[in-house]
This record gives structure tokens, sequence and C-alpha cells, in this order.
């Protein structure tokens, strides 16, 4: 991005009646954040939606000199700057109508032609909540899909070190500045985030740390996703938070389901309740809901093995399918009194195990 353009972007940025969505319409109007400055006042007063209350603050020195002050940060600290308009800002995030109109970065990413999911939940996650979230991630490793979360305690920072774990890309976003980290016990991640993903914020060094941060922040998350997925939740929280908002930009939203007694379970049960989320009893549900499809190069290499452990399901599966040579899903759910959702994990599971493989047409057969 012109240094220029990126000063008067964080100009704009700086005046605390324009948001996101009023500041695109600014620059819609005018053709660049330089020209809103340049703009005369009642000139801008004539579009819709823009009283004299947003902008009577626009054309304050304060502004410029705030933005000139961020804008050495930024290059002292080689933080690379996503315009909103730019072709290496996030695909997803950009087609959601209250995006930053910049978006900061450190680290490696690359989000091109990839499979993303967030994954958030409690912060005081429980060892039931853990595993799962270390199981999902182990089982979606194979699909190679790019880990996005909060780097927050708990569920987040479980997902992040298990997408480490298994070479997965991965994403922290900030709801702050990159002038520190939040929690300051999680700093011994950040170098390994960076390698293996990075972190996005759209806050400055100069933004004061706030709860409320949190809650816009969360916009990031479910935005630049294909699909977001609560591992734990009590009634309220900030999972919550961002589901509804993954929900609103017409994402699809998992909850892993639990104990009605349980208070780390009761947000998850209501989202499933309230039918705002697919409930998520397996990792497999997600490929299966999503439509991912293994390509040949991702599809491990493995040899039959003489005995292979196959639970009660997966036996009655490969009986039938012995008996058939070859199926279609829909039948086979049909003929093992399975629903489909659940055949279509289990031939993935068995697929990897080595004992089936797919053939064109959803048709499937014992190796």
């Amino acid at each position: 991005m012109v240094e220029n353009n990126l000063l008067y972007i964080l100009a704009l940025q700086h005046v605390a009646k324009i948001g996101d969505i009023t500041a695109k319409k600014l620059i819609a109007h005018c053709g660049s954040a330089e020209a809103v400055f340049k703009e005369k006042k009642q000139n801008l007063l004539q579009i819709d939606g823009i009283g004299s209350v947003v902008i009577s603050d626009l054309f304050s020195s304060a502004h410029l000199k705030a933005a000139e002050k961020e804008l050495q940060f930024i290059k002292d600290e080689k933080i690379v700057c996503h315009y909103f308009t730019d072709d290496a800002y996030p695909e997803k995030l950009k087609h959601c109508i209250d995006s930053p109109i910049v978006l900061f970065q450190v680290g490696n990413i690359n989000l091109k032609q990839q499979r993303i999911i967030s994954v958030v939940g409690a912060r005081k996650v429980t060892t039931n909540g853990i595993a799962f979230c270390e199981k999902l991630i182990e089982q979606l490793a194979v699909f190679n899909p790019v880990i996005v979360s909060g780097f927050a305690y708990g569920t987040d920072i479980t997902a992040q070190k298990a997408a480490i774990k298994h070479n997965l890309q991965t994403i922290g976003c900030l709801a702050h500045g990159f002038n520190q980290i939040y929690p300051k016990t999680h700093k011994k991640y950040v170098a390994d985030v960076e390698k293996n993903g990075g972190f996005f914020t759209d806050f400055w060094s100069s933004d004061t740390f706030d709860r409320n941060n949190f809650l816009k922040r969360n916009r990031i998350i479910a935005g630049i996703s294909q699909a977001t997925i609560v591992i734990e939740s009590a009634e309220k929280g900030g999972s919550l938070v961002t589901a509804d908002i993954a929900g609103s930009y017409n994402r699809d939203v998992f909850a892993v389901p639990g104990r009605v007694t349980d208070s780390q379970s009761v947000g998850c049960n209501n989202l499933i309740k309230h039918q705002k989320a697919h409930m998520l009893s397996t990792p497999l549900d997600v490929p299966y809901i999503l439509n991912w499809q293994l390509e040949e190069k991702q599809k491990p290499v493995v040899q039959k093995q003489l005995f292979v452990e196959l639970d009660d399901q997966e036996k009655v599966i490969y009986n039938y399918l012995k008996e058939t040579e070859k199926e279609q899903l829909d039948i086979i759910a049909l003929r093992c009194n399975l629903p489909t959702f659940k055949v279509a994990s289990i031939l993935l599971n068995m697929e990897l195990k080595g004992v089936v493989r797919p053939l064109p047409g959803k048709l499937f057969e014992v190796i």
C-alpha cells in the first residue's frame, strides 16, 4: 500500500464518530480516504446517512498527527497492512459489511484457496473440552485447514497449539495493537504462531486495553472463516457473540453438545436447541457439512492391514459393502439403518484406515 494512502486511511480510522461502515461509504463517494479529507463539508452532508454529528470532528488536525505516529510504529515493526479493497485482504472478510477498512498483520499468513475455520470456546475450558478440541484438530488435519482463534486462555490457545502440533496454519486475532500481547503468559507461543501463520488486528498501538475490544475483535474471527466451531460455552460468553456474528454473515456454525447439568455446555446446547448451530458430535461432521473432499495428494498412503480395528457401526458398513461390492452413500445409510450424515463421517474414517475407498458418483467399495 502506498504510504501516503495509508496515512489518510489511518487518519480516517482515527475519527471517533466514523466507524468502518461509514468510512467505506465516505471513501466510495469521494474515491479515496485522502479525498474525504479534502472534500467540502457541505458536499459530504449530501451523502445518505452522513450527518453533521458524524463529520463534526473530521477536519481536526489531530487525526493526521495521530496517523503519522501510528504509521511510524507500523514501519518500525514491519507490520503488513491490508486495505479492504486490496487483493491480499482476506476474501471472506471483504464481504462483511463491518469489516475493518485496514487490517494489520504480522507473520506468514496465506489465505488464498484455503479452508478456514474458527475454533472458539470457554476460557475456563474443561478437560473434556480440551480433549475434544485436540481430537478435532487432529482429525481435520488431513484436510489442511487454517485454524483461527483469539489467542486467549482455554479453548483458543488449545486450538492454536494443536494446529501447530499438526503443522497447520493458525491465525490469532488480537483485541489490541501489536505493541503488546495479552495474556502475557502466551508470549511464549508468539514465535510458533508467526512461523505457522500469524496475527491479525485492527487496533492501534495507542488504543487503550478494553473488554469491549474483545467483542469487536470477534467479527474478524467470524468474518475470515468459512465456519465457526464453539467447543464449550457458559450461558453467556464471547464465543456466543462470535457464533451470532458468524450466523449474521451466513456462515456455518457448529456447537459441541454437553450434559444439561454442565454449566460450560449451556451455551452450546442453546445454540443447537435454537437451531443456530449444527450439532458437532464427531470431528468428521465438519467436512461432511462443509462438503470438504480430500484431493488425491492429500489422501494418506495406506497399506491394507491384515487386522484393522473397526467399531460396531464400521463393521456393519464393512460387511454390507463386502456383500454388495460397491454402493452409493444414501443406499448404504438406508440399508444399514444409519443417518446419512453419520455414514459419511464413518466412511471417511474407514477410508483413513485403508479399508474402503470412494468412487465417482458417491459410490464406495471395500479395498
